[in-house]
């Protein structure tokens, strides 16, 4: 991807009733590590003790061996962020934890609560006092404040409250809950280690890694219970139409993840396969901008018979961290992640594709050192639509002003990234790529502007910067 503007919010994963649950969810964490590198956090179960470890930074410089020892219990859930509600500072980070009358509960949110500035009011107006700027706290102030104590009864009543997208994960003392929203916009799985224990997560990636067996989606409007009685499962009322985010196939989702029962990376496939029959054009050489353009550039290969080539480098030790303080430095902070291969691409027509085009500055930068690398002509073809309106449901994106796409037509993209040609799937060519599901299942608001519910309270979340007050069973933090 052209990383001038997409992040995803986050990743969640849960784990029940398996010994050594917290070394399970941090090795999953690795895996989902993709969906969220500006903080990550476990809180682990034993008997009715939660254990706490949480902080910015990526999972590996994250849990050190004398936290993941701290981290005892059979059940654990787990959090790697993004922001895109509230501060990037370590009282969001997540997963939260709090105490209630029922008995103490943590949880971990993938999405984006569109009402959530509404219930913040109502909240604040009914004496509630907030310790941070996410929307992922309204949730546990509701469940505070709920009337019911059982279960079914408490989970109905507190996310039949929320508007957007949610994907969830809880812990109590007693049970785990794995809840989605009747939209579906996110994704969240289940699965089972051979020991019988449950595991939930955001991506089957996740799975492959600890040896989890998938079992099925977390349906949209789903809510998942898990104790020791076993698995029981409710559903919400249902949404007037799913929305599953398109752009979980096209770039925000690992490519060895089943995503929506799809394979991500036979989508993509098929995604290039669309793009060569739309956009045909003479070449020596297909490339594809690593690693996210990968296996799109695949199958464009294979539909258009030209050779796929491995025309630019990745250097996968740049660090989150790296310091761009002035304009020059920053210029070659793109060559420091990305180099092109002279010897492949000098003298050569070359076919480059990418899963999409955001801003357009990084995709200007790429086309300019592919050029200097000496190819006579560069043809770019994108793996998506091209993008005019932002994200409300757990992306963090620019608002349409920053978005080359909702204000230049194709032909000035075009001239702004210097490339000889351009081409761009359609909305519904992408959704043509995934079979599983009729085109109406998904939302492709980003690339239409026509959003699946109301997003009227969308302004920036936010609800002041005091630092988070764990109890004293939160270690370190």
């Amino acid at each position: 991807m052209s990383q001038d503007g997409w992040k995803e919010k986050c990743g969640v994963m849960g784990i029940w009733d398996v010994p050594g649950a917290a070394e399970l969810c941090r090795l999953g964490l690795y895996a989902l590590q993709h969906r969220g590198q500006e903080s990550a956090g476990i809180v682990s179960k034993d008997r009715n003790t939660f254990y706490v470890v949480k902080d910015e930074g990526l999972v590996s410089e994250v849990f050190s061996p004398d936290q993941m020892g701290y981290l005892k219990g059979k059940a654990a859930i787990g959090h790697v962020r993004y922001s895109t509600t509230g501060e990037s500072n370590l009282a969001n980070v997540q997963p939260l934890v709090t105490k209630t009358s029922k008995g103490k509960v943590a949880v971990a949110h993938n999405g984006n609560l569109t009402n959530a500035r509404t219930l913040y009011r109502q909240l604040k107006k009914e004496g509630a006092l907030f310790q941070t700027t996410v929307d992922t706290e309204v949730i546990l102030h509701l469940l505070t404040r709920s009337a019911h104590s059982q279960p079914e009864a408490l989970f109905r009543d507190v996310l039949t409250r929320l508007e957007g997208a949610f994907s969830l994960v809880f812990l109590t003392e007693t049970y785990l809950v794995a809840a989605r929203d009747p939209h579906g916009f996110r994704p969240l799985v289940l699965g089972q280690l051979p020991s019988g224990g449950w595991v939930v997560a955001s991506e089957t990636c996740a799975f492959d890694l600890i040896g989890a067996t998938y079992v099925r989606e977390v349906l949209p409007g789903e809510v998942v219970l898990i104790d020791q009685n076993g698995l029981n499962s409710m559903m919400l009322d249902a949404a007037s139409r799913h929305a599953f985010c398109i752009f979980e196939h096209v770039y925000f989702a690992r490519p060895d993840s089943v995503v929506f029962g799809e394979s991500v990376h036979m989508v993509r496939k098929m995604m290039g396969r669309q793009l060569a029959r739309d956009y045909p054009v003479a070449a020596d050489l297909v490339m594809a901008i690593p690693d996210s353009g990968n296996s799109a550039a695949l199958g464009y290969a294979e539909e258009s018979g030209i050779p796929l080539e491995i025309g630019m480098t990745r250097n996968h030790y740049v660090g989150r961290t790296f310091i761009q303080p002035e304009q020059h430095i920053r210029d070659l902070a793109v060559k420091v992640k990305l180099n092109p291969i002279k010897a492949v691409l000098n003298g050569k027509r070359v076919v480059v594709v990418d899963d999409s085009l955001v801003r357009g500055t990084t995709s200007k930068q790429r086309i300019e050192a592919i050029r200097s690398a000496g190819a006579k002509e560069i043809h770019l073809r994108i793996s998506s639509a091209p993008i005019v309106a932002p994200c409300h449901f757990g992306i963090d994106t620019p608002n349409k002003n920053q978005l080359i796409a909702n204000h230049k037509s194709i032909r000035d993209i075009l001239a702004y990234v210097g490339a000889d040609s351009i081409g761009y799937l359609t909305p519904q060519g992408m959704v043509d790529a995934v079979t599983s599901y009729e085109s109406h299942h998904f939302c492709t608001a980003c690339f239409t502007g026509k959003y699946p519910l109301d997003v009227r309270d969308k302004g920036k979340f936010a609800m002041g910067s005091r630092k988070i007050k764990l109890y004293a069973e939160t270690k370190g933090h």
